[in-house]
């Protein structure tokens, strides 16, 4: 039977994060961000459901 190498996991504290400004906790990068973290403001659909909507420039 041949050996298998086992994947390395990546190291969580390496990891960049940022905080929602809507709750104000920090949330860390996700596989499914990979193409889009710099657009990513928000840590979940709640939080982008609640945020506070731009004022009108009267």
């Amino acid at each position: 039977m041949a050996h298998q190498k086992k994947k390395k996991k990546p190291n969580k504290s390496n990891l960049p994060s940022k905080v929602c400004p809507v709750c104000d906790r920090p949330f860390d990068w996700r596989k499914k961000w990979a193409d889009c973290w710099e657009e990513v403001k928000y840590c979940s659909d709640r939080c982008r459901r609640r945020r506070t909507p731009a004022p009108d420039p009267d």
